[in-house]
């Protein structure tokens, strides 16, 4: 079963994280709260986040600050980032959180709807992301030894229905991936969403062909694709 994907909420102030709570709920994913950039920085060291929504108005250490901290480690660097800010200082502002590392930048008061929709597309990445992890993990399982391949997914088949069995969960990852790859290119989405879209096709393919090559027949011994 696919763990819920854990959305972190930075905002100084509580009636801000209520009312994205509220946003967001319907998503039913995990909300995880952080009322300032430390805490957030403290949260990041403990779980995995499918994006972040960071607030650029607080206290102490700003949202840019913190979006500086956050893609300087290589752990957190590739978790996506929008901005919330409550004014507009006009271009030379909306820069500047592009390049702290932001995916978006929304200007409060936003739309509701908009703002679940570009998260929700995130959260879609990250679960499809996680699958392909789980993929490539038994998958390197049978390349390193048929009895501890076997006992990770929780009988005793042999090589060949692994194979199938593996080729099957991939099939069902790809299927995903491909329409969501279409979802995107209909909704003209962020360039980023695309781009990490097109990062996990690549990856799905690497995989594929790794699977391919262990049919019987072909005499090749593959590498795993790398997860980075």
């Amino acid at each position: 079963m696919v763990q819920k994907a854990k959305i972190l909420l930075v905002d100084d102030r509580p009636e801000n994280l209520l009312a994205l709570e509220a946003i967001l709920s319907a998503l039913d994913q995990t909300l995880v709260r952080a009322s300032s950039g430390e805490e957030a920085l403290k949260a990041l060291l403990t779980d995995d986040f499918a994006v972040i929504l960071l607030d650029v108005q607080m206290p102490g250490m700003d949202g840019f600050e913190t979006a500086a901290h956050i893609k300087r480690r290589e752990r957190t660097r590739d978790i996506p980032i929008i901005f919330l800010t409550a004014i507009n200082h006009g271009p030379h502002h909306t820069f500047r959180g592009y390049a702290a590392g932001a995916v978006d930048y929304i200007s409060k008061p936003f739309d509701p709807w908009v703002l679940r929709a570009k998260v929700s597309v995130f959260v879609e990445l990250y679960m499809k992301n996680c699958q392909l992890r789980e993929q490539a993990a038994l998958l390197r399982l049978q390349l390193e030894g048929g009895g501890q391949g076997k006992a990770a997914i929780g009988d005793a088949k042999e090589p060949a229905g692994l194979l199938a069995e593996l080729s099957a969960r991939l099939a069902a990852v790809e299927e995903q991936a491909e329409a969501l790859s279409k979802q995107l290119d209909d909704e003209s989405a962020d360039a980023a969403a695309v781009a990490t879209a097109a990062h996990l096709e690549r990856k799905l393919t690497g995989l594929r062909r790794a699977l391919d090559a262990l049919e019987p027949g072909t005499g090749s011994s593959p590498s795993v694709p790398s997860q980075n």
